[in-house]
Formats: structure tokens, C-alpha cells, sequence
């Protein structure tokens, strides 16, 4: 039998750069996104670098049902999924009542709706088989929503909370799940607006590599959750020290393009 790790979201960003990391410590892949020709660049560039196997396949997570569909047709090719990464995720930034409601109902559907399909499905099989690991990639934001970022502030503080009590759920079961916490990175992720905000000026993003390493580290290692960086600890833990009518005004004011 052989075993797989499957990452969605791995044509760019910290999903590849995850990809890279585990083929080179010689575990098979199973890589989603929606970019096709990526992913068979991806594919051949990780068969002849590493010599793992890779397969590939092209889902839009952010689509009702797709997330099913997959686990589906993973199921049909007789792969064995040992480890989860649902690292596949959007943002947007604006004013709530100016951005599109369209993107942000496909957001959810991308970063809570198929992560939770896509957890509850494989983490049956996982507990089957009393072994397992699943990484859920929150934020930095999970634990300080910001103004501007409305919809994807809450649904990364759905991910971990999600995270945290199913892993509790299932301690002992033989399967951990983690959640992984980034803050701001190097992606095409990052908008022009993004970039242009006080927070990107005080907090500088990071390159995926070195999130990706921290997020290994954590799956293949850890448990419970990692925050990425001293900074962004510290930022993390703010609202404990903090009245939330002063830290909000502090989140909106670093939100907010600088002047």
C-alpha cells in the first residue's frame, strides 16, 4: 500500500513550497489546485528532482461538491491519503459593503466549507486505520480579525477554532490535526491594496519557504498550532493585554492604507 500526503492549493505559495519539502524527506504526493499546467510542472519537476511519486489533480475547491468529488476520485485511483494538508485558501480586502459578495460566498465555500469536507471525510479513514495527520492552514488573523478583511478574518478564526476542537475530539484516536498560523507572506496572495496598508509596512511579509518549513516541522512533529515568527506572536497576543474598543482601533488604524 502506498501512502500519499494531499495538499490542495500546492500550484503556488506555501502549498508549493510544503510540496517541495516533503518530496525532498521522500513522501508521495497528491497535488490539487486548479491550475493544470502548473501542476504538471510542479509534477515533473518533483518525480525528477526527488524520484517520489506525484499525482495531480485539478479541482476548484471554491465550487459546492467539488470537495467530495475529490475525495471521490482519490478514493477510485486506490490512493491511500495518510496525511492532510488543506492549505487551499482566499482572501479579499475592501470596505464589507463595497467588495463582491459573489467572491466572498466563494471564499467560504474555499476556506470553510470544503475543509471541512474534505477533514471529515479522510479523518474517517484516518481513525479507521488508527493513524493519521491533518494541517489546517489558519492565520494570524484567526486570533486578530482586522476591519477591511472582514469575511477572511472570520473565516480563519473558523479554522482554528474548527481545528482545535476536532483535534481534541479525536485525541488518542491514533490521527493529530494542527492548525498552522501565518502572518503576512510573500504570495500572490497579497494584493496591491494589502501591501499598501500599515500593517504590511510594520509587519513585512515573509517568503512561503520559511513558513512552509515551520508548517513541516509542525505536521510531521507537533500538535496543537504554531504561529510563525516572534512577531506575529506577539501580535497574537495582544487582544489578552488589550480593551477590545482600544485594540480595535489599533487593528482598523493598521488596516487601513497608509497616508
Amino acid at each position: 500500500m502506498k501512502e500519499y500526503v494531499l495538499i490542495t492549493g500546492a500550484s503556488s505559495g506555501i502549498g508549493y513550497e510544503m510540496a517541495v519539502e516533503l518530496a525532498n524527506k521522500k513522501f508521495n504526493l497528491i497535488l490539487v489546485a486548479r491550475n493544470e499546467n502548473e501542476l504538471k510542472k510542479i509534477q515533473a519537476e518533483l518525480i525528477q528532482k526527488y524520484a517520489v511519486l506525484v499525482e495531480i489533480i485539478v479541482k476548484d475547491l471554491s465550487v459546492a461538491g467539488a470537495a467530495t468529488e475529490l475525495y471521490n476520485e482519490i478514493n477510485k485511483l486506490n490512493l491511500t491519503v495518510t496525511t492532510l494538508i488543506n492549505n487551499a485558501g482566499v482572501g479579499n480586502y475592501g470596505n464589507f459593503i463595497e467588495t463582491s459578495l459573489e467572491e466572498e460566498l466563494q471564499m467560504i465555500q474555499l476556506n470553510i466549507s470544503s475543509l471541512v469536507v474534505l477533514t471529515k471525510l479522510f479523518a474517517k479513514d484516518m481513525v479507521a486505520r488508527k493513524s493519521g495527520k491533518i494541517m489546517n492552514v489558519a492565520s494570524l488573523l484567526s486570533f486578530l480579525p482586522f476591519p477591511y478583511y472582514s469575511v477572511y478574518s472570520a473565516t480563519k478564526t473558523f479554522v482554528l477554532a474548527f481545528t482545535e476542537t476536532v483535534a481534541a475530539e479525536l485525541e488518542d484516536s491514533g490521527v493529530v490535526i494542527t492548525a498552522l498560523c501565518p502572518g503576512p507572506i510573500d504570495t500572490g496572495f497579497t494584493t496591491n491594496k494589502m501591501a499598501t496598508t500599515n500593517a504590511y509596512k510594520t509587519n513585512k511579509p515573509i517568503h512561503p519557504k520559511v513558513v512552509a518549513i515551520q508548517g513541516i516541522k509542525l505536521l510531521l512533529n507537533g500538535k496543537g498550532k504554531k504561529i510563525v515568527g516572534f512577531t506575529n506572536w506577539f501580535i497574537s497576543n495582544l487582544p489578552r493585554i488589550t480593551p477590545d474598543f482600544i485594540m480595535m482601533k489599533i487593528k482598523k488604524k493598521l488596516a487601513s492604507q497608509q497616508n
